[in-house]
Formats: C-alpha cells, sequence, structure tokens
C-alpha cells in the first residue's frame, strides 16, 4: 500500500478542539485512511491527536497561540513536508494554494483538496500549477472554470459523533461562524419572522457584526448566544433543532454543519446559494430559499420534513467511509498515471 504525507493547516489543531472545519476534515480522512492499513504521516500542530504518524514542528495552533507567527511557521511547516517528500508517494495538501509553489521542486505528485476559494486573487497560483498538480474540489459549485480537476469529493463525517433524534425541541438553530458570510443576522430576522426561540452558536469571527447585528438582539430568552460548541454540545443542539437556519450570503464551497444537522435528524433551511443544492434535496432533508419571508414560510412546512430521512440521506452520501473511499480512488489514479 502507499505511503500519504498529509499536510493540515495549522491555524487549529488537527482534529480541532472547536471551530477548525478543515482540520476536523484532514483528520476524519486521515484516520479513516489509517484504519484501512495505508501508511500516513500527517504534518500538523505538536498537540495534534492522531493514529497516523504525527510530525510536527509547529509547537502550537496560532489561532490558540498568539505569540506563534502565522507567516514564520507555515513556511517550516509546509517545507518540512517538502523536504520529505522523497519519503511519500504522494502528498495531499489541504493547506490552499501556499504549498502550490513547492510542487515543482519535487517528483512526488501533489494533490491539493481546494477547500473554496478566499478570493479570486489567489487563483494566478492555482493557475501556473494547473496540470503540473492535482486538484479535487469538495463540490461541483466551487470549481473554477480556469482549473481542471480530477474529481469532486464531498466531505464525509463520523456518524458516530452525531446521535439521531427524532423529537426535537421547539426552537431553531444557527450554526456556525459569526459573520456576514453567514447571515447571523438573517437568521434573527428569520426566528423573529415566524415568532420561534434562537440559539446560535460558533465562533465570533467579525466583533463588529457581533456588536451591531447579533448582541443588541440577544436577550437569553428568544435569542440566545451559546459560543463555541465543542462535540457534546454540537450533537446536542444540532439534534435538538427543529431546523438549522443557513441564511449565507456567499457562495458556499461546503457546509459541513448542514450535513452534521442532517445526521441528527434536522432538516435544514438555507439561501440557495454555492454548493447548498448540492446537499438539500428541497423538500426531502431541507429547503431551498432565496430571502427571510420564504426562508420563514419554509420553517412553517418543516412538519413534511421526515427526520429519519435526513439522517439516512446522510449516511449514504456524506459518511467518513465514502470519503476514504472516494479519496483513495484518487490515489491510486495519480500513482498509476506517475508510474507509467
Amino acid at each position: 500500500m502507499f505511503k500519504i504525507a498529509m499536510l493540515s493547516p495549522i491555524a487549529w489543531r488537527t482534529p480541532p478542539v472547536g471551530y477548525g472545519p478543515w482540520e476536523r476534515v484532514v483528520s476524519l480522512l486521515t484516520e479513516g485512511l489509517v484504519a484501512r492499513g495505508i501508511d500516513v504521516t500527517l504534518f500538523a500542530t505538536a498537540n495534534s491527536v492522531t493514529q497516523a504518524k504525527l510530525h510536527a514542528i509547529v509547537p502550537a495552533p496560532y489561532e490558540e497561540d498568539k505569540t506563534i507567527d502565522p507567516k514564520v511557521w507555515e513556511c517550516l511547516h509546509i517545507s518540512e513536508v517538502f523536504e520529505r517528500a522523497g519519503d511519500f508517494d504522494l502528498i495531499h495538501n489541504h493547506f490552499d494554494f501556499l504549498p502550490l509553489s513547492y510542487s515543482s521542486l519535487t517528483n512526488t505528485p501533489v494533490l491539493s483538496t481546494i477547500h473554496g476559494f478566499s478570493s479570486p486573487k489567489i487563483l494566478p497560483v492555482y493557475r501556473k500549477y494547473n496540470k503540473k498538480t492535482y486538484y479535487v474540489s469538495i463540490s461541483n459549485a466551487d470549481r473554477s472554470p480556469e482549473l481542471d480537476y480530477i474529481d469532486t469529493v464531498y466531505h464525509g463525517i463520523d456518524l458516530e459523533n452525531f446521535t439521531f433524534q427524532e423529537i426535537p425541541e421547539d426552537n431553531l438553530l444557527f450554526f456556525g461562524r459569526i459573520h456576514h458570510d453567514k447571515g447571523a443576522a438573517a437568521a434573527i430576522q428569520i426566528a423573529a419572522e415566524t415568532g420561534m426561540k434562537l440559539i446560535m452558536a460558533g465562533v465570533i469571527q467579525d466583533h463588529d457584526y457581533y456588536r451591531s447585528e447579533v448582541e443588541p438582539h440577544l436577550d437569553n430568552d428568544r435569542i440566545r448566544y451559546v459560543g463555541v460548541a465543542g462535540p457534546e454540545l454540537r450533537d446536542k443542539l444540532l439534534g435538538g433543532a427543529r431546523a438549522l437556519l443557513h441564511p449565507i450570503n456567499f457562495n458556499e464551497p461546503f457546509g459541513l454543519s448542514v450535513v452534521e444537522a442532517g445526521a441528527c435528524g434536522t432538516p435544514v433551511v438555507a439561501y440557495s446559494k454555492g454548493s447548498m443544492p448540492e446537499l438539500i434535496e428541497n423538500g426531502t432533508n431541507g429547503f431551498l430559499v432565496s430571502d427571510v419571508r420564504s426562508a420563514a414560510e419554509a420553517v412553517r412546512s418543516l412538519a413534511a420534513i421526515s427526520r429519519r430521512k435526513c439522517r439516512q440521506i446522510v449516511e449514504q452520501r456524506f459518511s467518513r467511509e465514502r470519503m476514504v473511499d472516494d479519496y483513495i480512488r484518487v490515489y491510486q489514479k495519480i500513482i498509476k498515471e506517475k508510474t507509467k
């Protein structure tokens, strides 16, 4: 079996304690590969937890230890894997565009999972290394027409960490970054329109936005913010909600919280942007809407959604095992091509 170098981001631990969606996916994939007997070396922060071989040059995540200079330690972290490139059959990059600038210095093939484009300004790097390396998209909606892709691989989740709940509590849930992109303010408006209680959870990424658009509405009764939710609270909140509100203001590459909610049996009411039509079957595991008014109407129609069907869709389409299978096929295709 082949040897894989798995390059994780260093903003958070792998797996993250709370927020850290890229690191969470890297962890699930790494552990799933190891369980299949594949030799994986995980390049991540020193406090990371894995059954793979951990190779760490970065002492701590820079979002948790502000003495860590991101640029300095990103350089040290990325160079470490490429200086050992000859030890591996493939380098799997989850670190965005920067590692691509090292890729021509080795004969070891480099596969990059593109977790999203933070800005069109980063596209020149991807264009330069197009056809020289390999790209995987995490949804068809997030593909750039300027790039070539070897495949689309949807994220998977560990279903054992999400408890199916047939009968929810009488509240809605917003679960994500407190930021305009994620639509936290719209979620508050939707809840007000329906007269339902709203629980909000997630890292405050934009403090000005939180202070102006969210905090004035918090009353610890109808609208509550409960902070960043770890695994246990996440499971409780997702399973206990009548619906997850996902009124995004950007073309989201993928929505882990959408899949996680479904695993708990909770339907999602989402703005139909980005990858949402690929994750949500309108009227089956949630509703695709366009604004606050249509979202409120969807909330009033939640009785038509089978919570058990929500769970079944995740089991069929978004399990960790399916994700691991897909990536193994991609690895085999690349390695076979490179050894011709």
